[in-house]
């Protein structure tokens, strides 16, 4: 269910908050909560930012088991994600995982821990077939289909209720690159930041933060989003297309998906034409407004300095680690251009 993503290597199982041995052993402890047998194989998939593990029933049913990190999200929060994905799913919008509920009859479990520590948060969900599309030659057809998966997601996005009680986080300027309590940490802590190259980030960010003030945050434009809608997040089934991985969705403006699609990869010479394949697709579904077009550069300069606080707060990880100051370096040629763009 998890396969190898091209664009953000998957880190090592040794990384992470907690040891695989006692992750996997929670994990195996998780069982107790759901209506599976606990003679089921559970088998690490991924550590990333949450543990995800196959669970092979002895009946021959599969599961993927999700134990989040720490301190993220709250349950009510992961419920909210659910219903998100639930809805789509029963709107016929996209196929997304199917969560289990527990013996409790909830979807989101709390996982005590054997030491006292933190329970962890755990989702069970039915397993789903398909592979990550393969990237062979051009992949410009795949991100095509992501823009086009995108458009459908936010026409539901603008039309559904939430339920009560919905909350998940929003993804605005503030809370992506401001000094207070950004989600990903302060891209003032990126790795290889120098005086020279804070000056020249602080200019972006200005801008960036002026030009998103004044497009604002109307329903048209600002609204429920993926937010990490990149390829790795894609299971092709056959002709289906599945979307997996709603752990950052919240409120952002809709054409932020676009960004996300070349994340890691925005300072790379095929960006351009694969945010033109992207709104091809998109256009498939609805056209795009002009005053939205003109805003996706901003958002890919945002989501770009997020991700440099992000390594810099995952520095211990395989993937960040490998990207280290390089990663700053490489954007500050994005800023010059961008700032030769709008400034």
């Amino acid at each position: 269910m998890l396969p190898t993503d091209p664009f953000m290597p998957k880190l090592n199982p040794d990384d992470g908050a907690a040891p695989a041995a006692a992750l996997s052993a929670l994990a195996r402890a998780a069982l107790d909560y759901y209506p599976v047998s606990p003679d089921s194989r559970v088998s690490l998939l991924n550590l990333s930012e949450n543990a995800m593990f196959r669970v092979d029933a002895p009946d021959g049913a599969r599961f993927v088991l999700r134990l989040h990190r720490p301190g993220y999200h709250t349950p009510e929060a992961i419920a909210s994600e659910l219903a998100w994905a639930v809805a789509l799913r029963q709107a016929g919008v996209v196929t997304t995982p199917s969560p289990v509920a527990g013996l409790n009859g909830a979807t989101v479990q709390q996982i005590a821990q054997p030491a006292a520590g933190q329970p962890r948060n755990a989702v069970l969900f039915h397993w789903e077939t398909g592979t990550e599309p393969a990237i062979t030659g051009s992949i410009a057809p795949h991100v095509e289909t992501l823009g086009e998966i995108a458009a459908r997601m936010h026409l539901h996005a603008r039309q559904w209720a939430p339920p009560a009680g919905f909350t998940r986080q929003t993804w605005d300027v503030a809370t992506s690159l401001g000094d207070d309590t950004p989600h990903w940490g302060r891209w003032r802590d990126a790795l290889g930041m120098t005086a020279a190259r804070e000056h020249l980030f602080q200019r972006t960010v200005n801008v960036i933060s002026r030009r998103l003030a004044a497009y604002g945050k109307g329903a048209d434009r600002f609204g429920l989003i993926h937010a990490d809608l990149r390829l790795a997040n894609l299971l092709i089934d056959g002709h289906a297309v599945k979307v997996i991985d709603f752990d950052d969705c919240g409120f952002g403006w809709y054409m932020y998906d676009a960004a996300t699609v070349i994340s890691f990869y925005e300072h790379t010479p095929q960006a351009p034409d694969l945010i033109e394949a992207w709104k091809t697709g998109y256009r498939r579904v609805m056209p795009i407004a002009s005053a939205d077009e003109a805003e996706i550069p901003t958002l890919v300069m945002l989501r770009r300095i997020l991700l440099t606080a992000w390594i810099a707060s995952h520095s211990e990880a395989e993937f960040p680690k490998s990207l280290g100051a390089r990663y700053t370096e490489q954007g500050l040629a994005l800023c010059d251009a961008y700032l030769g763009m709008y400034s």
